[in-house]
């Protein structure tokens, strides 16, 4: 069965300027990911309905609200950056179901699972979600395809489509990593990196001359995001012999549980038993870092998340922990290393380093504006000589349009970047006219951090995180032999054979 996505009120009304409920610039920053939800969706068969407001002259709603997207009308009409995606059903009320021929078409239809995106998330998304899951739908909610024009009452819906409505929340982003390209070190290749047990293990069977198609099944020890798998097949396709091996798994940046299967080798043993030790290090890393990253993206309930954390790693590991991260749902992350491996592009900001030594922000700030590429974003740190709120202002009216975003990584012995001064620097920017400058926190952040922020209503549109990422422990996994020669084998405590999961696809 293939999914349904259904599309509420990505209208002109709504996210073209002009309107009177131009629901604003952070509903149309989902556009992009909406319209890649939507390529992916139909490229993988799912069908799309576009639930959009066709009001009446004369309705009702237009005693709350102004009057809006009246059928005939501009307004009423879908961007044109989604136009012809799917079918255009109209409804007159928030319910995506009342009144219209949306039910009948599920149930012919027999989707697996509803994705609902769109604006507003409180309104009609939240309305969408509710209705479908009375009827027993599974829901997934991608929190980067869904806004409001009202940030907090955005938290608070998601936050009730997860817990009191029992919707999964996703990040579209997740999807969207390209294949990496990661080649295998020699060290690993030539077993100089495992365990040295296994290298004598494989010395004593060649002298032996055994070498017996052997299954081995690897099983985190605890729940978390898998990440990993892509660098492990990289080292397999290298040493696995062509026909006479198998390989299944889990995918990357799927949610794994505790004692699950997520890799099963099957091949002569020679071929694969000096790596184990590389296979269990890599996944457990990888996984590590990824989970970490998802438990920041879901506190930041949509809030860009850009992993700041290079600088925490040996260099020989920060391409891979920042593309670790990436899988876990960071946008992107600080070093080109990790960007490269993600297929994404690096995002940073303007360092202290540059600001003290040519002594002023805005000196800095212009000259990066001067010298860096145009598809560079112009963001200015902010709170290296003056006040934040102040810094804001001078940059802002330095570079106007061109500027961003600022960052606020006010350190902790300046009392940290607090909810208070966030609001601060968005309400001067605001009041000179700078609606348009974002606000990028850095600094400390964990997922309690972010809790905090988004519970007090910090108008923030980024986080850099950095040592939470980097610093996360490894999952613990373990590799055991199942079957030797098709005889079903296993060590004390394991069931001997084959454990089924039929979440693994073939990958090899």
């Amino acid at each position: 069965m293939a999914n349904v996505v259904i599309v509420t009120d990505m209208l002109r009304g709504f996210l073209e300027e002009g309107y009177p409920l131009y629901c604003g610039a952070r509903a149309r920053r989902i556009i992009p990911n909406v319209q890649g939800l939507l390529e992916q969706e139909l490229a993988q068969g799912s069908t799309v309905f576009f639930l959009c407001d066709h009001h009446t002259p004369d309705d009702p709603e237009f005693k709350m609200f102004p009057p809006h997207c009246i059928e005939g009308t501009d307004e009423a009409e879908v961007i044109p950056e989604l136009a012809g995606y799917g079918e255009v059903i109209p409804k007159r009320t928030y319910s995506l179901f009342f009144n219209t021929p949306l039910e009948e078409k599920l149930l012919r239809l027999k989707p697996e699972k509803l994705i609902v995106c769109g604006v507003c998330t409180h309104i009609c998304v939240l309305y969408a979600v509710a209705d479908a899951r009375i009827r027993g739908y599974k829901v997934e909610v991608p929190v980067d395809c869904v806004a409001s024009f009202d940030e907090k009452a955005h938290r608070v819906a998601l936050q009730q489509m997860e817990s009191i409505l029992g919707a999964k929340l996703t990040s579209f982003k997740v999807s969207q990593i390209k294949p990496p390209k990661f080649e295998p070190a020699e060290a690993v290749l030539s077993g100089e990196t495992s365990d040295v047990y296994f290298a004598r293990t494989i010395d004593i069977l060649r002298h032996e001359a055994l070498n017996p198609v052997a299954t081995m099944e690897v099983f985190p020890s605890r729940a978390g995001i898998f990440c990993g798998i892509e660098e492990v097949k990289a080292l397999l396709v290298r040493v696995l012999p062509e026909g006479n091996s198998e390989v299944w798994a889990l995918a990357e940046g799927e949610e794994m549980d505790k004692k699950e299967v997520v890799l099963r080798i099957t091949a002569p043993y020679q071929s694969y038993g000096l790596y184990e030790t590389a296979i269990d290090g890599i996944l457990a890393q990888c996984s590590g870092w990824s989970t970490a990253a998802r438990e920041c993206v879901n506190a930041a309930r949509g809030i860009p998340i850009t992993s700041f954390g290079a600088r925490h790693v040996h260099p020989s590991v920060a391409g891979v922990m920042e593309y670790a991260a990436i899988i876990g749902g960071c946008v992107s992350c600080s070093s080109v290393a990790g960007a490269r491996l993600a297929g994404v592009e690096p995002r940073g900001t303007i360092p202290h380093a540059l600001i003290i030594i040519m002594g002023d922000t805005v000196k800095a700030t212009i000259a990066f504006d001067k010298y860096m590429p145009p598809e560079v974003a112009r963001v200015s740190l902010v709170d290296t000589f003056k006040d934040e709120a102040e810094e804001s202002l001078l940059v802002a009216q330095a570079l106007g349009e061109k500027l961003n975003s600022v960052r606020l990584d006010t350190p902790g012995e300046r009392g940290g970047v607090t909810a208070d001064l966030v609001k601060e620097v968005r309400a001067r920017l605001d009041l000179a006219g700078f609606n348009h400058v974002g606000i990028f926190v850095s600094g400390g952040v964990n997922p309690e951090r972010i809790a905090y922020f988004t519970e007090n209503g910090a108008p923030i549109d980024g986080f850099g995180v950095g040592s939470y990422i980097s610093g996360a422990k490894p999952i613990d996994f373990t590799a055991d032999l199942h079957e030797v020669e098709g005889k079903p084998i296993a060590k004390r405590g394991r069931i001997p054979g084959i454990t089924p999961n039929p979440r693994l696809k073939r990958i090899m």
